[in-house]
């Protein structure tokens, strides 16, 4: 069990549940705009969307590993990666190996897909592999696009994907969903910077917190979680949201305690874990409310 731990390590699987929830936004979006869906087309999207993360991961695990990075790097249980290559340095390649195979996995659903509706997919799939192969050794080095990959990628990628592959079109309903996650995890992302400043600094990343600080960062946080939620009203007003949707609102209960002690412990790594915990469940909780708001819509 400890060596399959060990070889699970990588993969950071608590924290692939995020995806269900992205990709059950995407089912939502397609069910209330399109009617039925295919079982089997929303299992490999989801098995895509899964591997997708997974492989983006193990790309971190193995890079961070091979920086040096690991080794300097303050762990908390929401940041600072799983710890494993630093204990088990022999399984760097079976890390690497994870992380290509995964990342073929969903190239080859994404090509299935391709098959089936045609090319207008393409651009979406080709950006979202290179987002995962690329965020940790060059992505991460450019403080915008490393704010923004991470809410791509789970917003505009999976859920406008998990929609198009369900429908067979775009639509403005999971542009307008899509715009959840795409704050969310980016801010899920940013928060999650903080402890990390000096260790990320001295392997060249530079992310928001490190180039303005942690406290102009934790504005930059609190900015994000507002356009999360006014993604969703704007949508319902919109009409390319049903009404129900307006359920993910609920998680503000949450968001205000967590932009709030962002910005009062953004230089105390202590305190402000409680709040990385807020985020997380921000992050799962309001695309599933929303979901249900779709499903019920």
């Amino acid at each position: 069990m400890s060596d399959l731990k060990y070889l699970l390590g990588p993969m950071r699987l608590s924290f692939v549940i995020l995806t269900p929830a992205c990709v059950l936004l995407g089912l939502g979006t397609a069910v209330w705009s399109s009617g039925p869906v295919s079982v089997l087309h929303f299992i490999l999207a989801l098995v895509g969307a899964v591997c997708a993360h997974i492989s983006v991961n193990a790309f971190n695990e193995y890079f961070d590993f091979k920086s040096g990075l690991d080794s300097r790097t303050l762990r908390t249980p929401f940041s600072g990666g799983s710890g494993t290559l630093v204990k088990k340095p022999g399984l760097a390649r079976q890390a690497l190996a994870t992380a290509l195979i995964t990342c073929a996995v969903t190239g080859l659903i994404g090509i299935y897909f391709l098959y089936i509706w045609g090319l207008a997919l393409l651009p979406l799939g080709i950006l979202g592999l290179l987002t995962v192969v690329a965020y940790t050794p060059w992505l991460a080095r450019y403080p915008l696009l490393c704010l923004i990959a991470p809410g791509l990628g789970f917003g505009t990628f999976m859920v406008m994907g998990t929609d198009f592959v369900l429908s067979g079109a775009y639509s403005w309903t999971a542009f307008f969903a899509s715009l959840v996650p795409f704050f969310l995890v980016s801010d899920l992302l940013l928060l999650n910077q903080f402890p990390d400043v000096d260790a990320d600094r001295s392997v060249g990343r530079r992310h928001f917190p490190i180039v303005f600080g942690r406290r102009a960062s934790s504005f930059i946080y609190a900015a994000f979680l507002v356009g999360a939620y006014l993604s969703i009203a704007l949508g319902v007003y919109l009409g390319y949201l049903p009404a129900t949707s307006l359920i993910g609102l609920l998680t503000i209960l949450l968001a205000v305690p967590a932009a709030v002690g962002a910005y009062r412990y953004a230089q105390d790594v202590e305190k402000l874990i409680p709040r990385m915990g807020l985020n997380v469940i921000i992050n799962i909780l309001t695309p599933l409310l929303v979901a249900i708001g779709l499903f019920v819509g």
